[in-house]
């Protein structure tokens, strides 16, 4: 398995290759075996932003409330991540509560509160309507489809869902899945949504409900790529430090995401030609790498500590991991 290396961080400015996510920005509260933290930026826009701003420029689209700290705000400008999306709304900011099992994989959600999310019906700044690239962060099919009826012929567009959505929302999901060029799931949640409980008869089954290709993600066991005519597996990074894996799906995307962006990347159609599929390669290669580097701290703290050049250094071992 080769991976393409050329990719470079691009200026802030450069708008060919810009990169919107949409979903909701949160205040956590963390529980694991070993430790308790309260009041820590979280939700899958944070993440999602951090894991791409290596690679390009990022807007966001989400609702906070009143008591969001202004820290926090500073902490996106002070890396380059665009806030004019950033809307500040009436009320509390959404909140989650939850705790880490033994084995750091599984988890229990103590307490949730919407707040202003619960309301959030997002409204494109007119600036946004033309960003190439969109990733549709975990959230209501009616939304995701909302932002869609709102966005101009973009390069590439992906979304995420959960369990939820599939348990009720699942018509409007179907639609989304239509109008979408690929998806980024869970293994979990992959096997709810087609019936089957092999991974990639699941791939090749959600290939037929509209995405061009999908990305079924298995934690520890790394992810699954799948297209019409190409599906390889990318093992995770050894990683012994595990302190929060909070997040790390959503870095997840955003390192994949953020990476295809840098590469200005386009599908024509839905069977991939050969170079299409080692863009890809190294798009899930670099969001597995940022995942890895994820789940080594709390909130956003790993990632506001790393220079494109800790990221690339960590893909050079998992390519020699990769060597046979």
């Amino acid at each position: 398995m080769t991976f393409d290396m050329s990719g470079g961080l691009h200026r802030k400015d450069d708008s060919m290759s810009a990169l919107l996510t949409i979903g909701s920005t949160a205040i956590d509260t963390i529980e694991t075996p070993t430790q308790r933290r309260e009041n820590i930026l979280g939700g899958s826009v944070p993440f999602f932003a951090f894991g791409a701003k290596f690679f390009t420029q990022v807007q966001i689209l989400s609702p906070i409330g009143t008591d969001f700290p202004k820290e926090y705000i500073e902490l996106f400008t002070k890396h380059g991540i665009d806030t004019r999306g950033l809307l500040v709304q009436d009320g509390l900011t959404f909140r989650w509560t939850g705790r880490y099992r033994k084995n750091m994989n599984d988890r229990d959600t103590l307490e949730t509160q919407l707040n202003v999310l619960g309301s959030f019906d997002p409204v494109l700044p007119e600036v946004f309507r033309d960003t190439p690239y969109i990733f549709l962060a975990n959230g209501a099919p009616d939304i995701q489809q909302n932002v869609l009826n709102q966005c101009r012929i973009p390069n590439l567009v992906v979304a995420d869902t959960m369990d939820l959505w599939i348990n009720i929302a699942r018509e409007s999901l179907e639609k989304v899945l239509q109008r979408v060029d690929g998806l980024l799931i869970n293994d979990s949640e992959a096997i709810l949504l087609t019936g089957d409980d092999s991974l990639v008869r699941s791939g090749r089954k959600i290939l037929t409900m509209g995405p061009k290709f999908v990305v079924i993600k298995k934690g520890e066991h790394g992810a699954l790529f799948f297209a019409d005519n190409a599906i390889f597996a990318m093992p995770a990074l050894p990683t012994e430090n595990v302190v929060d894996p909070t997040g790390a799906g959503d870095s997840f995307g955003g390192g994949m995401m953020g990476y295809l962006a840098s590469q200005n990347f386009k599908m024509s159609g839905r069977t991939l030609s050969s170079d299409d599929v080692e863009t890809f390669k190294t798009a899930v290669a670099y969001g597995t790498v940022i995942a890895s580097h994820t789940i080594e701290g709390f909130s956003l703290e790993p990632l506001a500590a790393i220079t494109r050049q800790d990221v690339d250094h960590r893909l050079a071992q998992l390519r020699d991991i990769l060597k046979f």
